[in-house]
């Protein structure tokens, strides 16, 4: 069986679990907060099937908190079963929820990552595919952005299999010329390209052009 395979099976079995719940509750075995485990389990099973089919769903924002109040949720309920009595059909929610809130939290967090290609948009990806052969054909590529008072620029290279961008902001505030510069490294193109335009606003469909780069000499 594939590595992929089993990731579907997987995610078919999370899958049933809000179904399984749905029926439970319908059946008379639902506890005050049923709903909250079949709203968040859910939401979780949309973030696994994204995971496993490497597309974006929702926000990428979203599924690193999410992770993280599974796994929280999952300690208190451990908390709370091991220190106070609960009932027979209370225990097994909050069991169940428990130990598969875990997983499904570590593979959530590893979904969030925003250094990943799926969460890049169509401008992102057109303009990593023209960065990435700029790369190819020169050592470092100078993106810059200049609005009267302001300049931003941004010195890409390629060190592996990483890309670095070290970015450089030159702004004028109460008459003084002021400087900051920082650099931060990814694993991917698409991910560079949002990151100078958040940080540095230059806007994906100017990497390339002759107004933001200019080449390494």
């Amino acid at each position: 069986m594939s590595l992929q395979r089993a990731y579907v099976l997987l995610a078919g079995l999370y899958s049933l679990l809000p179904v399984m719940g749905v029926v439970a509750i319908f059946a008379g075995g639902g506890t005050p907060l049923a709903m909250a485990h079949l709203f968040f389990g859910a939401l979780g099973v949309v973030g696994l099937w994204g995971y496993i089919l490497n597309r974006a769903m929702m926000s990428q924002r979203m599924w690193r908190p999410l992770a993280a109040v599974l796994l929280v949720g999952s300690v208190i309920q451990l908390v709370i079963m091991l220190t106070m009595p609960v009932s027979g059909v209370l225990l097994t929610w909050m069991l169940t929820s428990s130990i598969f809130a875990v997983l499904l939290a570590v593979l959530l967090y590893h979904y969030g990552n925003r250094d990943q290609p799926l969460w890049a948009t169509d401008e992102e990806r057109d303009a990593a595919k023209r960065l990435a052969t700029l790369l190819e054909q020169q050592s470092k590529v100078t993106l810059v952005y200049r609005e009267p008072g302001h300049e931003n620029s941004v010195n890409v290279v390629k060190a592996g299999n990483d890309y670095l961008a070290n970015v450089t902001r030159r702004y004028q505030a109460d008459d003084e010329h002021r400087q900051e510069t920082f650099e931060r490294r990814f694993r991917h193109p698409e991910t560079l390209v949002y990151f100078v335009d958040k940080f540095a606003s230059i806007s994906p469909t100017s990497v390339s052009t002759s107004s933001s780069m200019t080449p390494a000499v």
